[in-house]
């Protein structure tokens, strides 16, 4: 068997397939991944994938493409780095990150970067393709490198990735160039990104396309120049095109005779006064209107003119055409000025030529020079294009630039006529003619754009003897031609008769060169006009040349030619570097001819203008020098200041290009070799009379040459020792020494007097630096130094701030830094110390911070780059500069930030600056260093300074802020660059600060730097890419983890010092666990026991550490920690005291281990709450969780940890939370919590939250008020009212009527709104949670919730599955088992419970309106009430009432809703079955109660219609008719059923009774009916009391029917007990079992506008023929018999059925619980049909769960009145006694009118009293089907609290409704169902206040939040338990508190002398 061989050489590969890896130990391969080979095997490779190094596997050979690369350290740990191009490798690694993202893209839906992305990576993709072939050239290879780089950056830019910083287009490695080497190109990387930099030199490029007109018939040629209209003169030559007949191009495929480029123009020239000017002229007859003749002749004729503005093409858009706009002059004779009267707007002197004529021109101006112009717009360069040059020389002269240009300007001429009668038509023409007469081919240029021609034609003015052109043409005559060259104009009138002839009539001309060489002047010239023949026989020039052709210069007595008229105007300009007009210069040039002049010529060169002088410097210098050789005596000075003046002339901007012109001549052409001695000679004169000179200027202007000075002395010294072989060498360094020695004194001079020679030593130092180079041609560098460092020595340290001297000295500095001499080790240790003391000085009064930065890092970056040992060097800086660069640092960075926004960058590149500075200096040290630094320091103050300020600065160094965000590389070496540092100075920490010498400070700001570093952003690799983080970790390791083992290790030092920073690091260490790295929390964990035990044995416990570490927990939470890329880890802070055993095993070792234990568990707790918070609150929307979630918290921290603070925070984030949800309510609820804490006293409470300073009574006050505000928008008045009363009663102790009597108003408005308001009922519903998957504060746990306004079941469901979009609906009412409590999932139960209500003597009470009732049966709800159908035993098919029994579960809730929340969880659950005998007695009561309540709403005419009541009746009558009550009497008076249920003799009593009862009210119904019936439902009527008469023979009772005043006077009852119900011991009534209280009948509640929900609460045998009286009324009919056929439905209601629920939700009941026959389809049709789903009509057989009288509820043993419903005992011990019946049977319906509401009186303020105002909500009954009229409340669709189908009861429709609609609901409580007018509501009972907490519950704890047991001197009010809200944005209802804003009208106060109550004291809230 072969083995396995380590690779040798193939080490690194590229996939070229992918490989699955099915073999054993397969290792799979996508195509493309890179992999690195450790062993090879017969053909098979043994390796891992570098971006997965940890997975390693094997793969076949020829899947693998074998790449060259090196390894670094060889063996386990080697690295592999390809040997290919850097940009090659960067690429490819690029484009893979990219890969990953770019698919992200696609999943965010940001699409434009997608394709932009893909584009650029295909781009790369391909130019990568081009690298790697290697066919390209090495420009070309250049350039693709460089378009690869800025593609690269360009991506990395738009993904946020890290900027990279790179050297020639390669990735530099940080560790191989200085710190300030990498800021410089990271900022030059950042400054190339934010700003490009302005360009100076611009172009414009014009391209002619066409002339538009309509009136075109002859050829054109258009001109365009650019105009200075401010100086009226034209900037640049002339563009030429000609244009065909038709206006377009003459030459379309020559596209450089079409398109031109204005070059070289300023950024000066762009200017809004700078145009485009377009001269047209046409070409053809005279006169534009001539008619066609023989006449061939043509001529140039003013067609138009155009202009446009430069300026407004800088915002044109580039690619637009421009059409301009051609206008033509009213008189001809002012052509020459039309542009300038277009620009000026003179409208009278041109027109527009037609609407229709226009100049079709594209126009782009172009930036940079031109050289990058030919690379960027390569096409239009290639394809052709002209170029016009500016009249004269660019702004700046090359010096190889060749120009031999003269530009000659037509302007005028005057002529006579000539005999004529008119005046001429004159033509010029004009030529350019050699020495010999021959005329110049191709030398007359127009413009550019058309070639040169051999003569030029002028247009012609009509009929004008004083024509003026203004016509430019340029002579580009070559140099050895010019001389003896001269231009001829020939003048000719041309005829416009017949024959069209030109006839010569006259000539000018003018030399181009006179005799002494100079060139023709530039400016105007007037010419003489010689006159001829035509005949004249011009072609003989030297005849005429022998004339004169200036009118200036003719001598005095030629007067026949000064007489003359006839002049001609030019106007020439030389452009030549070549040819000069200056005589004084070739006077200079000539000096040998005429040496006499040398000293004037000498003088004079100073006023040559530049131009001339570097035309000819070589000549200029050479004579010079000559000069100097051969009379050096006479004119040495003069020669020397000729020399300073060039050079100086040189160093203008317009000519520097010109100093490499000087270089090369001193080098290659200069000869004085004895000049030396006359330079240095002249210098020293100069610099040692500078002390007594009067004026300095010429002094300046000397030491401002010396650079080139020197190089002129150097050179000659050089020449000379090379002539003579070293001779006078001594001489010449005796010379030079004396020259340092008169500089050194000059330069140690300060300023005296009126001599300030301040600035001439500016100037000397500014031109220094330069010498260096130079000296060290002929000095040793130890020489050189020598003379530097005396030199920079001898200058005043002291000096004022504002002298040029201190920034020039830096300036100097920064040039000697730079240049080769300090390069050089030798001489650099000769240099550094003075240049440290000057850099010390300047560093230490902050001056020239930028200039010291920039000294700082040149000489930085050069130790990095030296290869010799810089030790010594380092150490030199460490001293002088490294505790005044921290100070610097410390002090710039908290400088305030400037005003002005433009100082800032500047002030951060200092700080930049420095920094890397700092960074490069501690690089650079090692153990010695650090060793003398800190022995350097003679004090402990001094290093414990020194140690602050390097901390405090590290701080600095890591905030986020310092780099910018994409600078990762700069903070990697930064923070590699701290940590060395702090593990040199921890030593220094230990063996200084410990013990006796302990310093808290210096400590504290160690353990602050080193959390601070851990936590930082930049180290948090499990955020980065799996490729950054290998890079990291390769190149650094995990700095997070040394810095903790650190911590770790200095923590261990401090002994009992550790007291000193309990609990202040608690926090910060806590943080630092928080990192989701274990080594981390390994090395962290172990600090805490340590806390914990030391802080034991100080204080007995360590309360100290748990609250600290509670209220840090909380602030991370705060402060964003935690968010979803911290989900482990917050999952595993638990394991903080948990996977970690020694922290377990140590605390479980310790004596206080029980409370060690109990605080890990209270963290733990917190954390799973915080946890939980944190998920929830990332959620846009308010919905259920963060509520739930919020009060959770706040519970914990109120319970558990008794944290005041943090418990009043939650309370208000809890009441925002509410308030955006729009839940009134529940915020008022919340900040009663806070208001409860304070009392009604005077002390003062500090500013907190929102909160200002001020009095806790005034913070109450504005409590109240917010809360009242609150309720009444929440329509909570009931509660409302109550706190009325507590702030009227304040303010009656106060006497603040104005106050008062406000506050009784709005008590007085709330009663009003709960007697006139409508008020929606809320539905609620019973949510389960169950498995792991859910947040804690829910997982399998159930609550109630209470649903929004209008919500059903429904509905509910699908909210609560939006919220939860990962939950799993049950389909069961079932309580699930364990599998399902541990699943790892998410399950919703949700069903539809009905509240129980507790206000029994509010709801029984006769005379209380509806509105007041409704109230009470849905707030201060604990229990909640479902039933569940199900048949026990064997079935009865023929009768399913006898088996049918109910499972009734009641739920008691931590808390009556409605209260903080929505929703509160259950507490308590019980369980009891009703028998089928009990459920039928219950359903006939339930019917009763609704006959009752309509009939009495139709007696009151409470009822807007009748129909209601038809409906109940005819529900009722026709199903007892069809067998609705004889299924009852068949179930259970046989005499089976009594023979084996005798201890049912009671119940089957009672259900005959009230078979009865119900007889008689349908008897009086009737009666009632008879009288209000309308006449077209008379027959419906008639039909109703046939079928009674039935009904009641079937029942065995006589019938007889009575009026209204002979009815039996029982049945006359008052209306109030038809409209609220019997009292529970009434004639007729039994006991009801399941009523604990046995006393309170739930009233239905009632609503006119909803009439069918009526029908909710009948039997099947009662209410299923309600769809039958509804088609009764529209003539259809029914069977009767429907009854029998209609089977029990657990469903909230049928209507719920019909509902289309969630399918994930829906379910049908189990198929055993469905029973009776079923519905005939005929019958289900109609019903269906019939009904509306909200219609449907409710079965009897489920009673109502609101009904007090089937509550199950353990009552307390000191009520032994009550009757008990324990589900231990047998129903029949359950029954009590009746009572006799509350119907009166003389009470006439007139008592009952005009009843009000019922006062609650005010009770002592004991006990619990608001009980029943706990859960107030805004709800509307909503459900009837029918419209409502009062507007409805759109409930907010993020409220977590369930509405709805509670208090529907179930219906016995033809099947089980599916789903969780199915589970059952009866409630009585709505049995009226109708919707009244808005605004019913009614107000806690006093009586239900003041005693019925001891009856609800006896065993329930208060409630947590409570507002009672207050000991108020005053009276005291009850206020809801539980109410709690937060101060309001909007003004509350009332005025404001008494002690605060008082109306000048308002009464006083009561007198001072009236003393004040005051509240007893008790500990409330600090807050």
């Amino acid at each position: 068997m072969n083995m396995w061989i380590p690779t040798e050489h193939e080490k690194y590969g590229v996939v070229l397939a992918s490989f699955r890896g099915t073999v054993q130990h397969g290792l799979p391969l996508e195509i493309g991944d890179t992999v690195q080979m450790l062993e090879k095997c017969e053909g098979w490779y043994r390796g891992f994938v570098l971006k997965n190094p940890n997975s390693k596997g094997i793969f076949p050979c020829s899947y693998i493409h074998l790449k060259n690369a090196h390894i670094k350290n060889k063996g386990q740990f080697e690295m592999v780095v390809p040997t290919e191009d850097s940009v090659i490798t960067e690429m490819t690694s690029t484009l893979r990150d990219w890969g990953a993202m770019w698919k992200q893209l696609y999943v965010k839906n940001e699409g434009d970067l997608f394709h932009r992305l893909w584009h650029v990576m295909n781009e790369i993709l391909d130019l990568r393709r081009q690298v790697l072939v290697g066919h390209l050239t090495h420009d070309r290879m250049r350039d693709v490198k460089q378009h690869i780089t800025a593609r690269l950056d360009w991506g990395n830019e738009q993904l946020c990735l890290d900027l990279v910083p790179r050297k020639e287009f390669s990735m530099v490695d940080p560790e191989e160039i200085s710190v300030t080497e990498l800021y410089r190109l990271m900022e030059h990387r950042h400054r190339k990104k934010e700003t490009p930099t302005p360009v100076s030199t611009h172009h414009l490029f014009v391209h002619m396309k066409s002339l538009m007109s309509s009136n075109l018939g002859e050829e054109l040629e258009v001109f365009f120049f650019i105009y200075d209209s401010r100086e009226n003169k034209p900037l640049s030559e002339r563009f030429f095109v000609k244009l065909n007949k038709n206006g377009l191009p003459k030459y379309p495929d020559k596209s450089e005779r079409q398109c031109t480029l204005f070059v070289d123009l300023g950024s000066g020239d762009l200017r809004k006064d700078v145009y485009i000017v377009v001269h047209i002229i046409r070409i053809g007859r005279m006169g534009a209107g001539e008619k066609k003749n023989t006449c061939n002749v043509q001529y140039r004729r003013p067609f138009g003119c155009a202009v446009v503005s430069i300026a407004d093409l800088l915002t044109a858009d580039s690619k637009d055409d421009h059409l301009l706009k051609v206008y033509a002059c009213n008189t001809e004779s002012e052509w020459s000025q039309i542009h300038d009267n277009i620009i000026k707007k003179v409208n009278i002197r041109y027109n527009l030529l037609g609407s229709n004529t226009g100049l079709a021109v594209a126009l782009q101006l172009l930036h940079g020079d031109i050289d990058q112009l030919r690379r960027e717009y390569m096409i239009l360069f290639t394809r052709g294009v002209s170029i016009t040059r500016k009249l004269g020389f660019s702004d700046v002269i090359m010096p190889g630039e060749m120009r031999n240009d003269l530009y000659i300007t037509l302007e005028k001429g005057e002529f006579e006529k000539g005999g004529k009668s008119v005046a001429r038509n004159v033509e010029v023409t004009i030529y350019a003619l050699d020495a010999d007469g021959q005329i110049l081919k191709g030398f007359v240029a127009t413009g550019s754009g058309e070639p040169g021609g051999d003569e030029y034609h002028t247009f012609v003015l009509y009929h004008n003897n004083s024509p003026r052109w203004a016509e430019l043409i340029k002579l580009p005559i070559p140099v050895d031609v010019f001389r003896g060259s001269h231009v001829r104009f020939e003048f000719r009138h041309c005829s416009t008769k017949d024959k069209g002839e030109k006839k010569l009539f006259g000539f000018s001309f003018v030399p181009l060169m006179q005799e002494d060489g100079r060139t023709l002047p530039d400016g105007t010239h007037e010419l003489i006009v010689h006159k001829c023949e035509e005949n004249a026989n011009l072609q003989d020039c030297a005849r005429y040349l022998k004339l004169h052709f200036y009118k200036c210069n003719l001598p005095g007595n030629n007067q026949t030619l000064k007489g003359t008229k006839e002049s001609f105007w030019i106007t020439s300009f030389l452009c030549s570097t070549k040819l000069t007009q200056n005589g004084d210069m070739l006077d200079l040039l000539k000096w040998r001819a005429h040496p006499e002049r040398i000293s004037d010529s000498l003088s004079k060169l100073k006023e040559i203008d530049g131009s001339e002088i570097v035309k000819f410097l070589q000549d200029t210098l050479d004579t010079l020098f000559g000069i100097l050789d051969e009379s050096s005596q006479k004119y040495a000075l003069k020669v020397f200041d000729c020399l300073v003046h060039i050079i100086n002339l040189l160093q203008d901007s317009k000519f520097q290009h010109f100093m490499p012109v000087m270089d090369t001549y001193i080098e290659g052409h200069f000869a004085g070799a004895l000049s030396y001695r006359d330079l240095i000679k002249v210098l020293k004169w100069y610099v040692d009379r500078i002390i007594d000179a009067e004026r300095q200027e010429h002094i300046r202007q000397v030491l401002k040459a010396t650079e080139y000075i020197f190089k002129y002395i150097i050179q000659s010294r050089r020449l000379f020792a090379l002539a003579t072989g070293g001779q006078n060498e001594e001489e010449f360094r005796c010379c030079m020494h004396e020259l340092f020695m008169s500089i050194r004194f000059f330069l140690s001079l300060e300023d005296k007097g009126s001599r300030p020679i301040t600035q001439t030593q500016a100037v000397f130092l500014q031109s220094f630096p330069a010498v260096y180079g130079e000296l060290l041609k002929l000095f040793t560098v130890r020489e050189v130094a020598t003379f530097v460092r005396e030199t920079l020595g001898s200058i005043p340290t002291a000096s004022q701030s504002d002298c040029p001297l201190e920034a020039v000295k830096l300036h100097c500095i920064v040039k000697t830094v730079e240049s080769e001499l300090y390069t050089n080790p030798e001489s650099r240790c000769i240099l550094l110390p003075v240049i440290l003391r000057l850099m010390q000085a300047y560093m230490q009064e902050q001056k020239d911070l930028v200039m010291c930065a920039h000294i700082l890092t040149c000489m930085l970056s050069l130790l990095k780059k030296d290869e010799t040992d810089p030790s010594e060097e380092v150490n030199l800086i460490v001293e002088s500069l490294l505790v005044v660069l921290l100070r610097t640092l410390l002090e710039i960075t908290n400088r305030p930030q400037p005003a002005a926004p433009t100082l800032r960058p500047q002030v951060q590149d200092v700080t930049g600056e420095f920094v890397a500075c700092l960074l490069a200096l501690l690089r650079q040290m090692k153990d010695l260093h650090y060793m003398q630094l800190l022995q350097r320091f003679s004090s402990k103050d001094d290093l414990r300074d020194f140690l602050l300020h390097i901390f405090t600065v590290f701080r600095i160094l890591i905030r986020p802020e310092m780099f910018s965000k994409d600078w990762a590389v700069m903070r990697l070496v930064t923070n590699n660059i701290i940590i060395t540092t702090v593990l040199y100075l921890s030593d220094a920490l230990r063996k200084n600060f410990l013990n006796d010498k302990f310093d808290y400070k210096v400590w504290d700001s160690y353990f602050c730097l080193s959390v601070i570093f851990i936590n930082q952003p930049c180290l948090q690799l499990e955020t980065f890419s799996a490729s950054k983080k290998k890079k990291i970790l390769e190149k650094y390791g995990d700095m997070r983890v040394m810095m903790g083992c650190e911590i770790f290790s200095m923590w261990q030092n401090l002994g009992e010092h550790k007291l000193n920073f309990i609990p202040a690091m608690i926090g910060p260490f806590l943080e630092v666990t928080l990192v989701p790295q274990p080594d981390l929390r390994n090395v962290m964990i172990p600090i805490f026991h340590d806390m914990m035990d030391w802080e034991q044995r100080r204080s007995g416990n360590f309360k100290q550490v748990e609250a600290k570490l509670i209220d840090k927990l909380d602030s991370l939470m705060s402060e964003g920690k935690g968010d979803e890329t911290y989900r482990e880890l917050f999952n595993s802070i638990i394991p903080l005291f948990g996977p970690y055993p020694s922290l377990l095993k140590k605390i479980e070792r310790e004596t206080w281990r029980e409370s060690g234990i109990s605080l890990i568990a209270t963290v733990t707790r917190l954390m799973e709450r915080l946890l939980d918070y944190r998920d929830c609150m990332k959620v846009g929307e308010v919905d259920g969780k963060k509520i739930g979630c919020t009060v959770s918290l706040l519970n914990f921290y109120k319970t558990e940890l008794n944290k005041e603070e943090m418990y009043i925070r939650y309370i208000h984030k809890l009441y925002e939370l509410h308030l955006k949800a729009q839940n009134y309510t529940e915020a008022s609820y919340t900040l009663l919590l806070y208001d409860e804490l304070l009392e009604w006293s005077e002390r003062p409470l500090r500013e907190f939250l929102n909160y200002p300073m001020q009095s806790e009574w005034q913070r109450k006050e504005h409590l109240h008020l917010t809360i009242l505000q609150n309720f009444d928008r929440g329509k909570c008045w009931e509660n409302g009212i109550i706190l009325c009363r507590e702030l009227a009663d304040q303010y009656e102790s106060y006497y603040d009527y104005r106050n008062l009597s406000k506050m009784r108003m709005m008590e007085a408005s709330f009663y009003d709104k709960i007697m006139d308001q409508q008020r929606l009922e809320p539905e609620f519903f019973r949510v389960g949670f169950y498995g792991k998957k859910f947040p804690f504060f829910l997982r399998n746990k159930e609550f109630v919730c209470r649903g929004h306004d209008y919500e059903r079941l429904e509905a509910f469901q699908q909210r609560m599955l939006n919220e939860f979009p990962h939950a799993i609906a049950m389909q069961h009412a079932n309580q699930p088992d364990q599998t399902i409590y541990q699943a790892d999932a998410q399950y919703l139960q949700i069903y539809a419970v009905a509240p129980i209500p507790d206000s029994q003597d509010v709801l029984q009470r006769d005379g209380v309106h509806d509105n007041i009732k409704s109230f009470y049966k849905v707030n201060h709800i604990w229990r909640y009430r479902y039933d569940r159908p199900f048949h026990k035993g064997t079935k009865d098919k023929e009768n399913e009432f006898k088996s049918l029994w109910v499972e009734r579960t009641t739920l008691t809730l931590v808390q009556s809703l409605p209260g903080i929340s929505r929703w509160f969880e259950v507490e308590r659950r019980e369980l009891v079955e009703v028998s089928p005998l009990e459920n039928a007695i219950e359903v006939i009561e339930n019917k009763n109660l609704q006959l009752r309540t309509l009939i009495t709403q139709c007696q009151t005419r409470q009822m807007q219609n009748i129909n209601p009541l038809t409906m109940c009746l005819n529900g009722v009558i026709d199903a007892a008719v069809n067998g609705g009550l004889a299924r009852y009497q068949e179930a259970f008076f046989a005499k089976d059923y009594i023979m084996n249920h005798p201890e049912d003799g009671d119940k089957i009593g009672r259900l005959r009774e009230l078979m009865f009862e119900q007889a008689h009210i349908l008897e009086f119904g009737l009666t009632v009916h008879d009288k209000f019936v309308p006449q077209d439902m008379r027959p419906l009527h008639k039909k109703l009391v046939d079928q009674f008469h039935l009904m009641k023979s079937s029942l065995g009772i006589q019938c007889n029917v009575y009026s209204l005043k002979e009815f039996p006077a029982y049945m006359r009852a008052s209306p109030t007990h038809f409209t609220n119900g019997s009292t529970r011991g009434g004639r007729n009534s039994a006991p009801n079992i399941m009523n604990p209280e046995g006393g309170g009948r739930v009233v239905a509640r009632r609503s006119p506008l909803s009439y069918p929900a009526a029908n909710r609460y009948s039997s099947s045998s009662l209410s299923s023929q309600a769809s039958n009286e509804v088609s009764n009324i529209t003539g259809q009919s029914e069977s009767s018999d429907e009854v029998f056929n209609m089977q029990p439905s657990p469903s909230t209601s049928s209507l719920s059925s019909n509902h289309s629920a969630s399918p994930n939700v829906t379910s049908s009941a189990p198929s055993s619980t469905r029973g009776s026959p079923q519905l005939p389809d005929k019958q289900k049709h109609t019903r269906e049909n019939c009904l509306s789903p909200r219609d449907r009509p409710c079965s009897a057989v489920y009673p109502n769960p609101l009904d007090p009288t089937l509550r199950a509820v353990p009552q307390p043993p000191s009520d032994s009145s009550l009757p008990r419903s324990d589900p231990s005992i047998s129903t029949p011990d359950k029954v009590v006694k009746p009572a006799p019946s509350s119907w009166s049977l003389d009470t006439s319906l007139s008592d009952f009118n005009g009843k009000g509401p019922p006062i609650p009186p005010r009770p002592p303020y004991t006990g619990s009293p608001a009980r029943t105002t706990r859960s107030q909500s805004p709800v509307i009954s909503s459900r009837s089907p029918q419209k409502n009229s009062a507007p409805p409340f759109t409930p907010s669709p993020t409220e977590c609290q369930s509405t709805g189908l509670v208090s529907n009861s179930p219906v016995l429709s033809g099947s089980y409704s599916s789903g969780i609609s199915s589970l059952s609901r009866c409630s009585v409580s709505e049995a009226s169902g109708t919707e009244n007018t808005p605004w019913d509501h009614p107000f806690p009972n006093s009586t239900s206040i003041g005693f019925d907490e001891p009856i609800r519950r006896e065993n329930k704890t208060p409630p947590p939040y409570s507002i009672h047991d207050r000991n108020n001197p005053r009276r005291p009010v009850p206020i809801p338990p539980g109410l709690s809200i937060l101060p309001s944005i909007d003004a509350p209802p009332v005025p404001p508190k008494p002690h605060q804003i008082r109306k000048p009208e308002m009464e006083p106060r009561r007198p001072d002398h009236f003393p004040r109550p005051r509240p007893l004291p008790r500990k409330v809230s600090q807050l």
